[in-house]
């Protein structure tokens, strides 16, 4: 029941969130803590696990979702949820795409879309601020200290075009000095 549960969740997931793998995060939180499968802690922990690993972070956090709830199969039947939508969605839509595509109201839809896709990847963000008590109304050395290496990251990734990696690694560096 439990591996069904998994691919069903999964599978709705996968069918009815739109704007790749970020904009999914808020929605695979949401249910995740619906099923109580993970704390909010947990599922951080798995999304921080995820977007550091190779390949797509919704794909990713199902497996590592699916194996904390339910060792290999539940993984697999993770994956196999969340895939199956993208792949039968796209058939779909390739098949009719360039035939839809020059009339202006599919035109407006994927225009109209954008905003919600942006919304949700900046909503997720804020979720994890949030769980990570980097946005707090006291400030302490340790948020004023997540806040700072928030923001060089992003400083070195926007301004200084710095490679994703080397970000990474150096804010894992700091981590270590800092927190110890």
């Amino acid at each position: 029941m439990e591996l069904w549960e998994l691919f069903s969740t999964f599978f709705i997931i996968g069918f009815v969130s739109f704007g790749g793998g970020y904009a999914m995060i808020p929605v695979i939180g949401s249910e995740v803590s619906q099923h109580g499968w993970m704390t909010t802690q947990q599922f951080t922990d798995v999304i921080a696990i995820a977007g550091m690993s190779p390949g797509p972070i919704t794909i990713n956090s199902a497996i590592l979702v699916g194996y904390s709830t339910a060792g290999l199969a539940g993984s697999i039947s993770s994956a196999l949820g969340i895939l199956l939508p993208a792949i039968i969605l796209v058939i779909v839509i390739a098949t009719f795409f360039n035939k839809l595509n020059h009339y202006q109201v599919v035109q407006s839809m994927f225009y109209g879309l954008r905003p919600i896709v942006t919304s949700l990847i900046l909503f997720a963000a804020i979720s994890f601020a949030i769980s990570n008590h980097m946005i707090a109304l006291n400030f302490s050395w340790h948020s004023i200290s997540l806040l700072l290496v928030f923001g060089l990251s992003l400083f070195s990734l926007l301004k200084l075009r710095w490679h994703p990696a080397y970000v990474i690694i150096l804010s894992g560096l700091v981590g270590v000095v800092l927190y110890s």
